[in-house]
């Protein structure tokens, strides 16, 4: 392991390597590799960067190795990986980032763990995430901060942050994610990885999302390549038969016609981004040009109340979580000890319980709204978050109601409209702040075109290499 004063990394001459999840899988497959060689490597890096970048909440480093030791099968045979604490993983217990949650072993893995694993993946364990994922930056109370591998006094972002920090440190090449308003795309963001939410319906859906009004959170992942980002979606294919949309199929080249983006870099009510944030948008905005690709600037294209009323929304769930927790966690829930932010939330949505029926009526019918917009454009071009990444505790547990709030409205406002939609959005890490941390750069495509978006990856990863923490 490297460590200078700021950064971590786990990169080193072992059996993983800096290989990306593909390779990895292609060597054990071979026999150059051992999938019991590759996680003692894992675990090794695990050991030594997690009390650094605090990724894993809880680690299963024994029952890998056991299972690396027999015979694993999938595209992804072997490889190491970490499952979020959201989802249930067998035998382990499901936090959700929160210390009203009992430490109950979990009886059964939910059905995208399943999906995942049968991937061929073996998770070291579960990852952090802020409490129930409600808030752009991980930091629960629970179980302390995940720190951003390339400076440790900086936010991974979230909610998936310990799974991005964990990638982007080396421990491991692929980590499940998931986004509910932008939880893949902004660790992802602000640790340099690529991450995808895809259209609604090409995985499995998180257990219980029938039962939502507006069904806004996906299931996903995080990888350092784009490679490994569409292999991984082109096998789930083969294994979860989608209906309703157009196939991806593996994406292994870039997009054959030239395409027309529209690129914008201030928010909700015209939030401007920062300086930086602001810069490395025209800069994406030049490439794409220079690459042969129609670039024009736009306004923020949705309408602010939209905006507004997602916020409600995310206090619905905070709202269902606080009154009806016992019946997610079952027997020691315990209510008292829900963050200040989740109560807030909560109180938030009282306060505008009223309003609930309109708010729904216009979340659901966002979905024809955004879809107008790509009848002039291919594919829109933003920041995800308008800001670089923040030193951690801006948008802390301890910080006031308002002002994450407004952090929402000025800031963490690019990603909430493709989880309302169900439409894709990719983050991309194509830019750099001045102090060397990652800005991650959107792409939002209508729903369907996932393969659009991740041909575009491919054409950009090959003209901006962006490079490892190692590098």
């Amino acid at each position: 392991m490297i460590q200078d004063s700021n950064s971590v990394t786990a990169f080193c001459d072992d059996a993983l390597g800096q290989f990306d999840g593909v390779e990895l899988a292609r060597l054990i497959k071979s026999g150059e590799r051992h999938p019991a060689e590759a996680m003692e490597a894992a675990i090794l890096r695990a050991e030594a960067a997690n009390p650094l970048i605090n990724g894993i909440v809880t680690e299963t480093f024994s029952e890998a190795l056991e299972q690396a030791r027999r015979t694993t099968r999938g595209p992804f045979a072997g490889v190491p990986s970490i499952i979020k604490d959201t989802d249930p993983l067998m035998g382990v217990p499901t936090l959700m980032g929160s210390r009203a949650f009992p430490r109950k072993p979990a009886a059964k893995s939910s059905r995208f763990v399943r999906h995942f694993c049968n991937l061929g993946f073996i998770s070291l364990g579960k990852s952090n995430l802020c409490e129930f994922g409600l808030t752009a930056t991980t930091e629960p109370l629970l179980s302390g901060p995940a720190r951003n591998p390339w400076n440790l006094e900086h936010s991974t972002g979230g909610s998936s942050g310990g799974s991005a920090a964990l990638v982007a440190a080396g421990v491991v090449p692929i980590a499940h994610a998931n986004d509910g308003g932008g939880s893949i795309r902004i660790p992802a963001a602000s640790c340099g990885l690529v991450g995808l939410k895809a259209t609604r319906g090409r995985l499995p859906a998180v257990d219980g999302a029938a039962l939502a009004p507006v069904k806004i959170v996906h299931q996903g992942m995080l990888s350092r390549s784009v490679r490994d980002t569409a292999t991984f979606y082109a096998e789930s294919e083969h294994r979860f038969p989608v209906r309703g949309l157009p196939p991806m199929g593996l994406v292994d080249r870039p997009p054959r016609r030239r395409l027309k983006i529209g690129f914008f870099n201030t928010g909700l009510d015209r939030a401007a981004c920062d300086e930086q944030t602001s810069e490395a948008v025209t800069a994406t905005a030049a490439l794409c040009e220079q690459l042969g690709h129609h670039v024009e600037r736009i306004d923020f294209p949705y309408p602010s109340q939209v905006g507004h009323d997602f916020i409600t929304y995310w206090g619905m769930m905070a709202f269902y979580l606080e009154t009806c927790g016992r019946l997610v966690a079952g027997k020691g829930f315990d209510r008292r000890l829900l963050e200040p932010l989740t109560v807030d939330l909560s109180g938030y949505f009282r306060e505008r319980l009223r309003q609930t029926p309109g708010i729904i009526k216009r979340l659901r019918g966002f979905s024809k709204t955004y879809a107008a917009i790509f009848e002039d454009y291919d594919l829109l071009l933003s920041p995800v978050v308008g800001r670089i990444p923040p030193k951690l505790g801006v948008l802390g547990p301890d910080q006031s109601f308002d002002n994450i709030i407004e952090q929402f409205r000025q800031y963490y406002c690019y990603t909430p409209p493709q989880n309302i939609s169900g439409a894709p959005a990719i983050s991309l890490p194509l830019q750099r702040s001045r102090e060397g941390l990652p800005i991650g750069m959107q792409f939002a495509a209508a729903r369907g075109s996932d393969r659009l978006l991740l041909e575009l990856a491919l054409e950009l990863e090959e003209a901006n290499p962006w490079p490892l923490l190692a590098s």
